[in-house]
């Protein structure tokens, strides 16, 4: 007969073992980038219904996250003389040189994932030369045409033909569809039909789960009043994915919007024009 023992370790080396407890998700850091403001912008522009009259400051905004191996943009802002002319911003800095508030330098963005198409949001993204660009395949199928060439106006010319070149040097990766992961617990959501399949993005901290709602969500007051954004392809989707948003998010203040000053007034500040959100 085999020695007590020896079953024994026969029985427990046989008996089936219970899976591996699943790897916690990464935690990123996420801070939020004011690199210009837009004195003076209509209210009524920005919130459908607002009064006439109305103006507010409207702070250009991209956001940055760290984690994960991975130093990630969420929009890139804009650079070129033709808007900074149009548009007359306030204490401006370039896109590449706000993120060296934080220490980082330009070369050191892994990726950057846009939002949407137009120039406030885009027109940054050459300046990153080593990122890798993530946008949503029927956003750019419906704005950017063979060779470059704009399909819809609310692309600019130049940033047509700079996404069309980075789609030809392999250097953009189009998203099929929402609810998409594309870095370990950061996904994207489409709806929010902003532009022809704008995007909002969802990522861990320390603190929950932040959502970063570029331009689907303007103001702080559009949640606050459930109004839908005043420039939207569809009003109704668009307060539909304002009440997805509270579902994604692990608290409503975690919802962050595109262009609301009071962003860098509610959370704490790390650098000149750039504050924490976790």
């Amino acid at each position: 007969m085999r020695p007590l023992s020896l079953l024994l370790a026969a029985a427990l080396f046989s008996a089936p073992r219970a899976p591996a407890p699943p790897a916690p998700a990464p935690k990123y850091e996420i801070f939020a980038l004011r690199y210009a403001t837009v004195p003076d912008f209509p209210l009524r522009g920005l919130v459908a219904g607002a009064p006439r009259g109305q103006r507010v400051p409207l702070a250009m905004t991209f956001w940055l996250l760290r984690g994960n191996g991975k130093v990630i943009l969420f929009d890139a802002g804009f650079y070129r003389d033709k808007f900074i002319a149009q548009w007359k911003p306030q204490d401006y800095v370039t896109p590449a040189q706000a993120v060296e508030r934080l220490g980082i330098k330009p070369g050191d963005i892994t990726d950057i994932v846009i939002s949407h198409i137009h120039w406030d949001h885009a027109d940054g993204v050459d300046l990153f030369s080593n990122a890798h660009v993530w946008l949503q395949k029927d956003e750019y199928d419906y704005y950017v045409g063979a060779g470059g060439t704009p399909l819809h106006p609310a692309i600019d010319s130049l940033d047509s033909a700079m996404l069309f070149a980075l789609q030809a040097q392999g250097r953009v990766t189009k998203i099929d569809g929402d609810d998409r992961e594309i870095f370990p617990g950061i996904r994207v959501y489409t709806g929010g039909k902003h532009t022809y399949a704008s995007e909002y993005l969802s990522a861990p901290t320390r603190s929950g789960t932040v959502v970063l709602a570029s331009d689907n969500v303007y103001l702080y007051q559009n949640l606050d009043q459930h109004r839908p954004i005043a420039q939207t392809l569809d009003s109704l989707s668009n307060l539909a994915a304002q009440t997805r948003m509270l579902t994604i998010a692990s608290k409503p203040g975690l919802i962050v919007p595109g262009h609301d000053p009071l962003v860098f007034e509610r959370f704490p500040t790390v650098a000149k024009d750039v504050v924490r959100i976790d």
